[in-house]
């Protein structure tokens, strides 16, 4: 290793500030730099970010561009996500705890206005929150509509009435699958082509539960009402049939445990595919 590498700046940043000013103030930061970087896009930048004066209201600002179609304005999916945010006094620090963990768990972010703009996960999980929120509010049909619409646009289909938890990284969001009964805890990533589904008999509560910090893996297939225990890691295209003990490895089809993690591992934080022993060329 030369030594530019060994003293090289480690990619992901951790232990971050989760306050919604602390996160706002960086990414009006990073919005200015961004007008002298490109002007082509300052005028977006200047309307999504820089003319807002909340980092709600830019979310909704954003969500509504991306979002708004023939059959719903770009207004009105504005006012709803605006209606959305104000209704739930936690959904600022949703938005903030799940910007964070993309900063602090893709290598390849280095500021947050780059997820805010422009990554899909983010995008389709705080548009299923504006959708979950109206489920509840008996509005099903709205939700069912910014379900399907995020499934049009960012190719990941969050049904409205699955519950998730915040800090949770969506990366690359492409193929993911979260049906109705689904529950998702806090800090948990998700890679793409991820099922979290029925097993095709069951009615009623028939789909997964996965507990914090767990890691699932590309094109990972989880099926039933089965628990994945908290910190576990679900291993690239497992099907998991069975619950999964907690701070294990899973991997195979069908998914069986492959090996025990060490002791304060956290999978979703560190991002490792790895199995946890020999794992071949």
């Amino acid at each position: 290793m030369t030594a530019a590498l060994a003293f090289a700046p480690p990619l992901r940043a951790t232990s971050r500030s989760t306050a919604e000013d602390d996160v706002w103030a960086t990414m009006r930061a990073e919005a200015e730099a961004a007008l002298i970087e490109e002007p082509l896009y300052a005028g977006l930048v200047q309307a999504t970010v820089l003319d807002q004066r909340r980092l709600a209201a830019a979310l909704a600002h954003r969500l509504a561009h991306r979002l708004g179609d023939g059959d719903l304005s770009r207004l009105t999916v504005r006012d709803l996500c605006l209606s959305a945010f104000e209704a739930d006094p936690q959904a600022g620090s949703h938005a903030v705890r799940d910007l964070v963990a993309i900063r602090e768990r893709d290598p390849t972010c280095r500021r947050y206005i780059d997820p805010f703009l422009f990554y899909k996960g983010f995008a389709a999980l705080e548009g299923y929150r504006v959708a979950h929120w109206l489920w509840h509010q008996g509005r099903a049909t709205l939700a069912l509509h910014l379900q399907s619409r995020i499934s049009e646009v960012f190719g990941c289909d969050i049904h409205p009435a699955a519950r998730i938890g915040s800090g949770v990284f969506i990366d690359h969001a492409t193929g993911v699958v979260i049906g109705e009964t689904t529950v998702v805890a806090d800090d948990v990533s998700i890679l793409q082509s991820v099922t979290l589904g029925g097993n095709g008999k069951e009615s009623g509560d028939r789909h997964p539960k996965i507990a914090r910090g767990v890691l699932l893996s590309v094109g990972a297939k989880v099926l039933g009402n089965i628990r994945v225990g908290e910190g576990a890691k679900v291993a690239a295209a497992a099907v998991v049939l069975h619950e999964v003990p907690a701070h294990t490895t899973v991997a195979g089809v069908p998914a069986r445990v492959v090996s025990r993690l060490k002791p304060g591992e956290e999978p979703a934080q560190s991002m490792d595919q790895s199995f946890g022993f020999g794992d071949g060329i």
